[in-house]
Formats: C-alpha cells, sequence, structure tokens
C-alpha cells in the first residue's frame, strides 16, 4: 500500500468523499465534501469513481510528501500549490508526483477550499458505508478527526495505464471562477409563510455577509434582519443540506455537509443542490444574495450541470497537454 506522509496539515484538513447518504433518520450528519464540483472532477481527472474520498484542504493546505511516483490532481481554491517549495503546479489537469517530492500549498488566493486526489483513492477504513471524516462524532476519515502531523494516508495500489490519464485538464470555460460576490438561487419555503412580506422582500433583496463564525455545519450570515410573523420557533423537522434557517435573532444560517438532522427553526428557503458548492469557496467577509427559483428552473440547471460532468469527461480523449508521453515514460 502506498502512503503519502503529512508534514504539516494546514489549517483544517481531512479526508471527505460525496457523504454519508442513508443514515440521516438515525441522526447522523452526511458529512462529505463541501465543494462536490471540484471533487468530483479531481476524481474523474485521475480516473477513479466520482465518489473516491480525496483530500479537503480549507483556507491553508500544507504540506505532504509522496512515498511513491503516482498520479494526482489538484482542484478547488487555488492555495498556490508547488513541488518541492519552487515549483509551481497547474490546477485542474494530471500531475505527476514522484517518490521523495513534496506538494505544499500556501493560503487560499482565490476560494476557500482545494481539493486533491491520487490514482486509487485513499485507502481509509468505511464508517456506516461512507469515508467522510464527520469529526463531532469521530467517524470516517483518519480516525474520525483532521489530518495532524505524522500522519500516513494510503491510497490503493491500483494498475493504470499512465498514457490515458497523463495531460488530462479541464478547458478554461469549465473551471469556475471563484468570487467575493455571490449571487445564490433557492427555492422559497418550506416555512415560508411564518415570515411578513417585508421579511421575504428584505431577504431577497439585501446582501448578506459571511460570518467569521461558519464552518463546515453551516454559514452564519450577517445583514439585513428577517421578520417572522409570530416567532422563529417549529416543530423540530427535518434538514438537509442548503435549508436556509432564520432564527430568532432574525440573520440567515445556511446549513451544510455537517449539519444537524432536524431543527426547530423557521427556514425561509432552500438553496438549489446544483449551486451548494459555490458556498464552499467563500470566506468571512464574502458576501450573499439570495435568488429565488422555482422547481422547474432548479431541474433545468440541475440538468445542465448533469451535462457539464458528461462533456468534461469525453473531451480527456479529445485534448491533451503536450508531452504527456514523455511523462508517461516515468512509469
Amino acid at each position: 500500500m502506498s502512503k503519502i506522509r503529512v508534514i504539516n496539515p494546514g489549517m483544517y484538513s481531512t479526508i471527505q468523499d460525496l457523504g454519508r447518504m442513508e443514515f440521516q433518520q438515525f441522526g447522523v450528519p452526511t458529512a462529505g465534501s463541501m465543494d462536490t464540483y471540484a471533487h468530483r472532477i479531481s476524481n474523474l481527472l485521475v480516473g477513479n469513481p466520482e465518489n473516491s474520498p480525496v483530500l479537503e484542504l480549507t483556507a491553508f493546505g500544507g504540506t505532504y510528501e509522496f512515498g511513491e511516483t503516482t498520479i494526482i490532481s489538484i482542484t478547488g481554491g487555488d492555495m498556490s500549490p508547488k513541488r518541492n517549495g519552487c515549483e509551481t503546479l497547474k490546477m485542474w489537469r494530471t500531475l505527476v508526483m514522484n517518490a521523495g517530492d513534496q506538494l505544499s500549498f500556501a493560503g487560499a488566493r482565490k476560494g476557500f477550499r482545494t481539493y486533491v486526489s491520487v490514482v486509487g483513492g485513499f485507502n481509509v477504513p468505511s464508517a456506516l458505508k461512507s469515508k467522510s471524516t464527520y469529526v463531532r462524532a469521530r467517524l470516517g476519515g483518519v480516525e474520525g478527526r483532521q489530518l495532524k502531523r505524522d500522519d500516513f494516508l494510503e491510497y490503493h495500489d491500483v494498475k493504470f495505464d499512465p498514457l490515458e490519464l497523463l495531460g488530462r485538464f479541464v478547458r478554461a470555460h469549465q473551471i469556475p471562477v471563484y468570487e467575493n460576490e455571490l449571487i445564490l438561487k433557492v427555492i422559497l419555503g418550506p416555512q415560508d409563510d411564518d415570515f411578513t412580506r417585508k421579511g421575504i422582500a428584505d431577504f431577497f433583496s439585501n446582501k448578506y455577509i459571511v460570518s467569521s463564525e461558519s464552518d463546515r455545519m453551516g454559514y452564519r450570515l450577517e445583514g439585513k434582519k428577517i421578520e417572522h410573523v409570530l416567532s422563529a420557533d417549529i416543530i423540530s423537522d427535518g434538514i438537509m443540506k442548503g435549508a436556509v434557517q432564520i432564527p430568532g435573532h432574525g440573520n440567515p444560517i445556511i446549513m451544510l455537509s455537517d449539519c444537524q438532522t432536524t431543527g426547530g427553526y423557521t427556514k425561509i428557503a432552500h438553496v438549489i443542490s446544483s449551486e451548494l458548492w459555490k458556498i464552499a469557496q467563500l470566506k468571512a467577509g464574502d458576501s450573499i444574495q439570495f435568488k429565488a427559483v422555482d422547481i422547474e428552473e432548479a431541474h433545468e440547471i440541475l440538468d445542465r450541470r448533469s451535462k457539464t460532468f458528461e462533456e468534461i469527461e469525453s473531451t480527456f480523449e479529445t485534448y491533451r497537454l503536450e508531452g504527456y508521453r514523455e511523462l508517461a515514460k516515468r512509469f
């Protein structure tokens, strides 16, 4: 089994797949990657199934040393990745890491979370049918926690054709541009009747600032207070990623990957699933404005997103970076 040594774990680094989907009825959050778009593409680049576990880096990525020569990809936020401290690496393409190479990251220049995939995928124990790390319950990943210095990340030794994988890249129009201001599409409800007309109008007409108290559980927003008709409290019901809660203080909270499965606050809207990944790349001080769409438009957006993945994968055979045949000789 090949290994990567953690020299510096960065600010908050974990192993994540696409989430623990079958246990919310028992009170277990899904966890999983915050930016599923970057996650899925990073796996497609190296030939892994889209749900394969990847390394999710937050804000500052740290340093990692490779024990064997392998192929990786880096997607998501730009943390200025370098090889051996000097060679700047390109993102959104396949890369060769040689035995003994160190992969290092600085602070995020654009975006907030970065994803690293390795051929074969990381080999961590499955917990409740998922390898995603949920730190609060110490489930999944590496001992259910964020990475620490001198951890060893094992990955599966698989047979692969370097000529098939090397030279793959994502074309510019398919790479997200991470901005500091985001317009986020939502579907109104399910408790929109619990808000005044003014409250709903304020929700859609004002910008909200991402609070420094935001994390993988939810992004707390600051801005114009949203008025309730009577109270923010309801009989507890189900919550899932994307729900926009409005507690008594009137500021929105967008529930994310590590959110609880039930809650007793009114939910004014729900972020459409095909746009949730965008929130993961926002940092404290960035802004969000909400835009209402109906279910039909949400389905159309989801369909276009699905076709984007199909298009990206289909172009790997059509477009290749120069020099990939020479790189393949290292294997």
